[in-house]
């Protein structure tokens, strides 16, 4: 291995430069053939544009790891300005932190970022929460200000090596995930730092660092200060990872399941508390059965309402006795209130979940009952199966019994649909239309009205025979 200064210069008032590990082709795995097509064409014409271009983050760490990286990032020290022209096809987006998304064919999008400076070591204060105050740096201070020692590697094409300034390439080796700088301070500053080490741990199958781990029993109650909505999305992230069962048991053990879910924390500390564990655990088990069947086939989807509906699912079955309970008329119009007003208290405005999904997995739960009684007398009524909600609602009862171990939910019921051969059927027009000026024949995007030759037409209009 080598240790070298490796430097940035980004602006005069640049921070000391730290030695980097420099770590040669010959002693990492990381080949040029297995990055993005795409993601190399990003790198050299950065390159040949005479800026400094890097693979980072989680395409640096799945790589080493011999893994396909979901994503390929890419950091600068080209700015987003220089950035937009040198890729035409390409928008700014960011508010806290403008990023550049470069568009290539087939929906493949590169994010590209300015190296950012770590300002928040500068600041004061025991509990001051990270700011929007993030200012472009050096890749020095780059490596610093990103969340987990594995996480904060940058792999550079003119040499194919790896620079280090953490500590992340030790860290993978020997499978440790460990908060880069002090994590009390880390976590006080952006507590949805520790989601982060728990998922890194669950989805790489590594040890958790046991300073880091003691940091987030100390601050887990600090995930209160965080916007819900980003607390919403994290969990979401990890119910789709494909291991949402060793993320839940870790979630567990390190106390963060309390601080995020307290609707469960009476049950999983009453008698059948170890119970309703295992019901949790057989519920992400499924899960992630089926998130690893997306990976391997066709592609799969299970909307994010189901997800949260069944992360629901063991503490519901206990505090409105489903699906035995069996109402009808007016009691199932009560107890349907009654859900809907215990989601929206206990997880709802804690999540800040849209009213539109909490509608969602209330008929979901509720109607678990309905179908749960009409399996038991093997008909299914013609009422319920006309209703737009029954497809949803049959796929989650089929995922309950899975949880039960009575069956397994087909996969394929979650298929992504495709749109039928002639909707995609576009029909074109000229760019100029006689009679009309160019700006009006781009107005219609290139589409026709939709005239018909028919007696009747299509929507009361009819094309002319003359």
């Amino acid at each position: 291995m080598t240790i070298a200064a490796h430097e940035q210069p980004l602006g005069p008032s640049a921070a000391p430069v730290i030695a980097a590990r420099i770590i040669p082709e010959s002693e990492h795995p990381i080949r040029e053939h297995l990055l993005d097509r795409e993601a190399l064409k990003v790198l050299y014409r950065l390159r040949d544009a005479g800026f400094k271009g890097y693979l980072v983050g989680g395409g640096v760490r799945d790589l080493y790891l011999g893994h396909i990286p979901k994503d390929f990032d890419i950091s600068t020290d080209a700015r987003p300005g220089q950035l937009r022209q040198l890729f035409r096809n390409s928008r700014t987006i960011g508010r806290r932190f403008r990023l550049v998304q470069v568009f290539f064919r087939g929906n493949k999008i590169i994010e590209v970022s300015t190296l950012r400076s770590s300002s928040e070591f500068d600041m004061e204060g025991d509990d001051a929460v990270l700011p929007s105050n993030n200012t472009f740096g050096t890749l020095e201070e780059d490596a610093f200000r990103r969340d987990l020692t594995i996480n904060a590697l940058f792999y550079e094409i003119e040499n194919h090596t790896i620079i280090d300034y953490t500590g992340g390439v030790e860290d993978l080796d020997r499978g440790v995930i460990r908060v880069v700088g002090d994590p009390d301070r880390r976590f006080t500053r952006d507590p949805v730092r520790m989601m982060r080490v728990i998922r890194h741990s669950a989805r790489t199958g590594f040890a958790i660092e046991a300073e880091t781990l003691a940091a987030v029993r100390r601050h887990r109650d600090k995930l209160g200060l965080c916007p819900p909505s980003r607390i919403r999305d994290e969990v979401l992230k990890d119910l789709q990872s494909g291991a949402s069962r060793t993320w839940a048991e870790l979630c567990m053990r390190s106390s963060l399941w309390d601080a995020l879910f307290p609707l469960y924390r009476e049950y999983l500390q009453s008698e059948h508390g170890e119970k309703i564990r295992d019901e949790l655990l057989r519920v992400f088990a499924a899960l992630d059965r089926l998130h690893v069947r997306s990976h391997e086939e066709e592609p799969l989807k299970i909307p994010d309402f189901f997800l949260l509906a069944t992360l629901l699912l063991p503490w519901a079955c206990r505090k409105f006795h489903l699906p035995e309970t069996n109402v009808r008329g007016q009691g199932f119009h009560r107890l349907s209130r009654l859900i809907r007003e215990e989601v929206d208290q206990s997880f709802g405005e804690p999540f800040n979940v849209q009213r539109m999904a909490k509608e969602a997995m209330t008929t979901l739960l509720i109607n678990l009952s309905t179908l749960h009684h009409a399996r038991s007398q093997n008909s299914y009524p013609k009422w319920l199966k006309r209703k737009s909600y029954y497809k949803d609602c049959s796929r989650f009862y089929d995922f309950y019994l899975e949880t039960q171990g009575v069956a397994s939910v087909r996969p394929e019921r979650f298929a992504v649909e495709k749109a039928p051969a002639e909707a995609m059927q576009v029909v074109s027009m000229p760019e100029t239309v006689e009679g009309t000026s160019d700006s009006s024949a781009r107005g219609r995007r290139g589409v026709n009205p939709a005239f018909s030759s028919k007696k009747q037409g299509v929507f009361g209009l009819r094309r002319s025979r003359d």
